[in-house]
């Protein structure tokens, strides 16, 4: 009698289903017998210029310590954190990415008595890590597939631990400005953690915006979780990290893996925070591709949500699977995201302005196809 492992999990890890990460350009070559070269993918929201010069110098000069275990305080990497940000270093938590941070702050700080609070439409990361340990997801109604601030603060009961807050959102774009994140954070009991994730916090630019780090001395139950996998350009190196209060950070470095942050990724980190070139080039082709597909979009009749991130979610209609699976057969890699309850939807990183012209071309000719099919039928 062969055994159920499924069932000696323990009781949230066993409704879970694994994330699915974007299709792998490998991956979708081998799939359907296409050349790896002639594939562009957008559907991960990476950095499309490739990474920082000053970040691959530094991996290169770091090689000849493979052997070593890495720095596990990240006191270099720590150091320039706190120049760039005015913080101390005691208030900052590294990890194996912003995720790894993320599970670390739930472990910290909810069990399977707590509720943590969270959008609908949010990432698909805080339900998950909420199920894994056996708490209770309270997933708010999106407005405007955004955050309802005051209705996520109405749904904080005696049993709320923790809320998560994306700004901008993934995989919406959404974005709220700093007034309405400071209201929402006044309404927050001291006792619940907010964790304000601004992942995509460097392509915001002007006037108006929420900084967390600037609301950290008025609100000590805030985390702000920031990552360099985005506007930075390391995603392969996966390191992220976040600011708190020393007390915070002190809990969280508790249950932090030791080493969790390796060696080339410490170093291609400290390297590119002093790269404001590579930075502002990021921004510049962000705004620039940005334009570029709502232009398309608008031109298509396409309904599609204003993003402040480095993406853009787009209405397909109701045969978006069948638009996605014409895009994988020409080529072109994008997020499908019905599994964040969007079925309409595809949500498209922002690529070089080569790659946005491809994927529009793509899809042009998928909307074709698909009308020509549905005329057709109805002969």
């Amino acid at each position: 009698m062969s055994i159920d492992y499924q069932s000696l999990a323990v009781k949230g890890v066993q409704a879970l289903s694994p994330y699915q990460p974007g299709k792998p350009i490998d991956e979708l070559a081998r799939e359907l017998g296409l050349n790896p070269d002639s594939i562009i993918k957008l559907a991960s929201n990476e950095n499309p210029l490739g990474p920082s010069s000053k970040a691959l110098s530094a991996v290169r000069d770091a090689l000849d310590e493979l052997c070593r275990y890495p720095d596990g305080n990240g006191y270099t990497l720590k150091q320039a954190l706190s120049s760039r940000f005015n913080v101390k270093p005691a208030q900052i938590t590294l990890g194996n990415g912003s995720n790894d941070v993320l599970e670390v702050i739930t472990r910290c700080f909810a069990d399977p008595a707590s509720e943590v609070v969270f959008s609908q439409y949010a990432f698909a990361v805080y339900p998950l890590v909420t199920q894994a340990i056996g708490a209770t997801g309270v997933s708010v109604p999106a407005r405007d597939y955004g955050h309802d601030l005051n209705a996520m603060a109405e749904a904080v009961t005696d049993r709320a631990r923790l809320v998560f807050v994306a700004n901008p959102n993934n995989p919406t774009g959404t974005v709220h400005g700093a007034e309405a994140i400071e209201a929402f954070l006044a309404r927050i009991p001291e006792r619940v953690i907010v964790v304000l994730d601004e992942a995509y916090c460097e392509y915001l630019q002007g006037e108006g915006y929420a900084d967390g780090l600037s609301l950290l001395e008025r609100y000590p139950n805030l985390i702000v979780t920031r990552t360099f996998s985005k506007a930075w350009g390391l995603a392969s190196l996966r390191v992220g990290y976040s600011i708190s209060s020393p007390e915070i950070a002190n809990v969280l470095n508790r249950v932090r893996q030791p080493f969790n942050v390796d060696t080339l990724a410490l170093a291609a980190a400290t390297a590119v925070l002093d790269d404001e070139d590579y930075l502002q080039r990021s921004r510049d082709v962000n705004a620039e591709g940005m334009k570029q597909l709502e232009t398309a979009f608008d031109e298509m009749g396409l309904d599609y949500i204003p993003s402040a991130g480095n993406f853009i979610a787009v209405d397909v209609g109701e045969k978006a699977h069948d638009i996605n699976q014409s895009l994988l057969e020409q080529g072109v890699i994008v997020r499908p995201i019905a599994g964040y309850g969007m079925p309409r939807h595809l949500r498209v990183s922002i690529g070089l302005p080569g790659e946005n012209d491809r994927f529009i071309e793509s899809l042009s000719r998928a909307l074709d196809s698909l009308s020509l099919a549905e005329s057709g039928r109805g002969a």
